[in-house]
């Protein structure tokens, strides 16, 4: 089984040494399944679909995870187009071989206006998952739930370009996906 990941400066790893997707391929090497990453800094989804069938097509993995939005929302891609992108990665995707699709969205911001921006492409992300019957993994919700858990603060967990996480935010990301990505490796293996 293969996990594939394609998205943009943070499944990339960004400013870290570890980052989310390290820790994803550490899981998935324990459970005998390979993971793959082609995400690349200050890609955004125009970049997903055009380098579909180098970066996602030629691995053919059970499970995909596209994690584009934050590189989308400041290097400005449209609301609109952002949603039109995702839609035609799953449905390339689902036409070539048929996998399990998951869509996290990223963290939350503390400034008002950065937050109200990248919700309305959190809410892009929703709206496809329930259309497309992908499984959201609503990223921001978790992290906001684990600072008031851990009594922590967002600066915390990102760079100091706040778009990013720091290598604790990255671990959180983790945290927030490993269950879905658990659950779906155990439907696609008849668990």
């Amino acid at each position: 089984m293969r996990v594939h990941v394609r998205g943009g400066s943070i499944s990339a790893g960004f400013g870290v040494q570890r980052s989310y997707v390290d820790i994803l391929a550490e899981f998935c090497a324990a459970h005998h399944i390979e993971l793959s990453n082609c995400s690349r800094i200050r890609d955004n989804s125009f970049d997903g679909i055009w380098s579909f069938y180098d970066d996602i097509d030629p691995y053919r993995p059970e499970i995909l995870l596209l994690h584009f939005g934050i590189d989308d929302a400041f290097f400005p891609v449209y609301r609109s187009e952002f949603q039109e992108n995702l839609v035609r990665m799953v449905r390339l995707a689902r036409e070539r071989f048929q996998p399990a699709i998951l869509l996290p969205t990223s963290h939350p911001f503390d400034n008002r206006y950065d937050m109200e921006a990248v919700y309305l492409y959190y809410r892009a992300i929703r709206e496809v998952a329930v259309d497309l019957g992908c499984e959201m993994i609503p990223v921001h919700t978790y992290w906001a739930g684990y600072l008031q858990e851990i009594n922590l603060e967002t600066r915390d967990l990102v760079l100091s370009d706040v778009r990013f996480p720091n290598e604790k935010g990255h671990a959180v990301f983790a945290q927030a996906i490993i269950p879905t990505l658990e659950r779906t490796i155990a439907r696609i293996r008849g668990n």
